[in-house]
């Protein structure tokens, strides 16, 4: 093969990636914000239908978080808010109201490291245990929940 069609094979192939990489990007901006809404959105109403039927993993951390309040009564409410979130996620016009209930909700959700850092931590400050693994993912949450409000004027 000449150095000239080396050079033009490279051209081409380059060309080529470049297409498909300006395909793929294009596909992830369509698509990246409603996936990522309505991901948070299934998590949300999943979650959050799981403690008012009874069956919440999570629904021990709450009741021992929350102690002021009767588990049987705060922890069926804490689900319909945490489905409401999902569903005002799933429905453009609601977006926004989703946003402050998941806000609003992610407070409570950090009460367990200041309230019970031996349940969150089997090292402190950087061991969790399983429960702090559930409460920290809620960092990912969050930055989803920031991105997904930052496009809401573009629409």
């Amino acid at each position: 093969m000449t150095e000239e069609t080396q050079s033009t094979a490279l051209t081409t192939y380059r060309e080529q990636f470049a297409a498909i990489d300006t395909r793929a990007t294009e596909l992830m901006d369509r698509w990246s914000i409603p996936m990522l809404r309505g991901s948070v959105a299934i998590i949300f109403i999943w979650f959050g239908a799981l403690k008012p039927l009874g069956i919440s993993p999570a629904a021990e951390l709450v009741a021992n978080t929350v102690y002021w309040m009767p588990p049987e009564i705060f922890v069926p409410i804490l689900g319909v808010w945490e489905v409401a979130i999902g569903i005002c996620l799933l429905y453009r016009p609601l977006i926004r109201i989703g946003l402050l209930l998941l806000f609003l909700q992610m407070v409570g959700t950090f009460l367990p490291v200041v309230l019970l850092p031996d349940v969150v931590f089997a090292t402190f400050p950087y061991g969790l245990t399983l429960e702090g693994q559930y409460i920290a993912k809620n960092l990912v949450v969050i930055g989803a929940a920031l991105v997904v409000g930052g496009t809401l004027r573009e629409q």
